[in-house]
């Protein structure tokens, strides 16, 4: 009984260092893909009751480094997830095992059968549900005062080699814009993940909980 009211304590006592990104990178843009229908399961996810970045404050506050940077050169960052309960994992679970749903393959993974999703790409845990670990590009100003998205070659979440950061299937203007976002994000602390150019994870992590609280 003591070890678990220990746990407890010391669960509790993490979760308060979960912020809310929004509130302290307001200039950054936030697409929160997975609390819309616009991803590649077609519908809302379970547990994202509201389109908030959540991270660990040591990941916000160097996501705030890298955001700063490129405000000086008119560019903000612009985040697609951030933490993943469980329970959306669950709900992504489900979905690549139901092989007759097919209808986003065009879109999400147009080169491979839904099976071979599982694994690299779809799995029962994500370091998204410890919290340290962030999807996201960078937008730049046009002239008219409007913010795009740099030209990375794929869009976010499609499930395919040209979605690995070299990848040789797009330009080398690509491949720049890819790196300039890679090395910004090392600089401040993340590592990356070489076969989704938009995914990160702070070098804080400690690799242990798996959180399920919603999102809301």
């Amino acid at each position: 009984m003591a070890t678990s009211y220990a746990l407890a304590i010391n669960n509790l006592v993490s979760k308060t260092a979960f912020v809310n990104a929004q509130d302290i990178i307001p200039s950054a843009s936030f697409d929160i893909r997975y609390y819309t229908a616009n991803n590649f399961v077609g519908r809302p996810i379970d547990a994202y009751k509201a389109p908030k970045c959540i991270l660990h404050k040591d990941a916000v506050q160097a996501l705030k480094k890298v955001n700063d940077e490129l405000k000086k050169e008119l560019k903000r960052l612009k985040v697609f997830d951030c933490y993943r309960p469980q329970t959306a994992v669950a709900h992504f679970m489900r979905w690549v095992d139901d092989t007759k749903d097919i209808s986003t393959k065009a879109e999400y993974y147009p080169n491979l059968s839904k099976p071979l999703l599982k694994g690299e790409y779809i799995a029962e845990k994500s370091g998204h549900s410890r919290g340290y670990t962030v999807d996201l590009t960078i937008e730049y100003q046009t002239k008219d005062g409007q913010f795009t998205e740099l030209d990375m070659g794929s869009p976010f979440d499609l499930f395919d080699e040209k979605s690995n950061t070299m990848s040789t299937l797009v330009t080398p203007k690509q491949t720049q814009n890819r790196l300039l976002l890679k090395n910004l994000m090392l600089k401040h602390g993340f590592s990356d993940y070489s076969m989704e150019w938009w995914h990160f994870t702070h070098t804080t992590d400690p690799r242990t909980t798996y959180w399920d609280f919603p999102i809301k």
